[in-house]
């Protein structure tokens, strides 16, 4: 009974940093969802990390980026966070978005811990996935 017990708190306390995380991080995410539904180009690129503002240098050329590549990311009819696992030292947060003519997408969401706070430095779109909701 010991030995249960004590597995049961050891996978506990070895998962707890990243569900420790999870609130600033789904926070980070849906402030750029508020962005992006105000077309507020300008908020959503603050929340991209260094590595993907050198990429997209502006605001727009991020914006024009993600409504051609990610449509259901700029307007989304409703998201709702799933699993925070962390890989390979990264943190992933996947996203389940339902997009404005009710196709549901899978979105993993790569998270950096920086000091100016949490900042998206990927989004990968999981392709034949969704069915499976």
């Amino acid at each position: 009974m010991r030995s249960v017990l004590f597995a049961g708190v050891s996978v506990f306390l070895l998962t707890f940093p990243v569900f420790a995380q999870r609130e600033p991080v789904t926070a980070v995410i849906g402030s750029q969802f508020t962005a992006f539904l105000n077309n507020d180009a300008e908020t959503a690129f603050s929340y991209a990390a260094p590595s993907i503002r050198r990429i997209f240098r502006t605001p727009q050329r991020f914006a024009d980026m993600v409504q051609q590549g990610y449509p259901m990311v700029w307007h989304p009819a409703e998201v709702r966070y799933l699993d925070l696992r962390e890989v390979a030292g990264s943190l992933w947060q996947r996203v389940m978005i339902t997009d404005q003519n009710g196709a549901v997408h899978l979105l993993d969401y790569q998270m950096v811990n920086l000091r100016s706070g949490w900042k998206i430095n990927a989004v990968h779109l999981l392709k034949g996935q969704a069915d499976s909701v």
